[in-house]
């Protein structure tokens, strides 16, 4: 009987030890795949231009590309786009192309012909809409005409394009000497149509297109002044000059018998007198 109780009691003894061996021995779960990280674009840098800077950068590229093609436009255009995001020039297209000294004479002046339009709007727009750039000119921010040389070791030229030849300026290195300029994929350009190239104070000035309501005519002013009738002038009386100027001559108005007096609308706050008023204290 012992016998029976000590074997059953090794029996229960060996199955817990089975069970615990086999809860240490479970398959080990796969390692969790590592979360995949979401690639983070760099923001964009972004530049403002209006009507006015497209139309200098017209005007740059038809003027240095010799009235070319729309290859030479784009060449000039990439140059001009490279000065302005490099950080070293002035932070609008114009200000960029009307820099003294850089750009072609009159550039902002002559005349575009109007063969050229079309063209120039084509390579305008994919500048400033697409961040198209002329592959070839990489960096550069210089040309001359294509055919000059130039006793300088700093002009690494890298392409010819619309009469001209681009080139970087590195030092003996190959690194730039200038702030190098952003690639296009960094650029992101705002058009503002309503920027007003006007002082504030002239912008009141511009005529409005919407109409400016006048003020409601008083009820008891049934009558117009044209229907009035002018009597017989009398004198208005003379004021000293010791308090104010002498009055002018007045004249009376009458209406005719039981007719009702009308009462003049008077003009809007918005008349010349004030905005004259406003321009000349700022204007000095």
């Amino acid at each position: 009987m012992r016998a029976e109780i000590s074997f059953g009691k090794s029996l229960i003894g060996i199955l817990f030890v089975g069970l615990a061996a086999t809860g240490c021995t479970t398959t080990p779960k796969p390692a969790a795949t590592a979360a995949k990280t979401k690639q983070v674009q760099p923001a964009k840098v972004t530049f403002n231009y209006t009507k006015k800077d497209r139309d200098c950068l017209q005007r740059a590229m038809y003027f240095e590309s010799q009235h070319s093609d729309e290859d030479g436009y784009l060449a000039v255009g990439t140059v001009v786009m490279n000065r302005l995001t490099s950080g070293a020039y002035p932070p609008s297209i114009c200000g960029v192309v009307a820099q003294e000294k850089q750009f072609a004479p009159g550039v902002m002046t002559r005349e575009v012909k109007p063969q050229a339009e079309t063209e120039l709007a084509t390579a305008a727009d994919a500048i400033l809409l697409k961040g198209a750039r002329h592959p070839a000119v990489k960096d550069a921010m210089f040309f001359h005409t294509d055919g000059l040389k130039f006793p300088y070791n700093n002009m690494h030229y890298v392409t010819v394009a619309g009469g001209n030849a681009f080139y970087e300026k590195r030092d003996a290195n190959g690194m730039l000497q200038t702030p190098p300029p952003l690639p296009a994929y960094e650029v992101a350009m705002n058009y503002v149509p309503g920027e007003s190239m006007l002082p504030p104070q002239f912008e009141a000035l511009i005529p409005s297109a919407v109409p400016v309501p006048l003020p409601a005519p008083d009820p008891m002013a049934t009558a117009s002044t044209a229907q009035m009738q002018i009597t017989a002038p009398v004198t208005a009386p003379v004021i000293t000059p010791a308090t104010a100027p002498v009055a002018s001559p007045a004249t009376s108005i009458e209406p005719e018998p039981g007719m009702p007096i009308a009462i003049p609308i008077p003009r809007p706050a918005y008349d010349s007198v004030m905005l004259r008023g406003s321009v000349a204290a700022t204007g000095g």
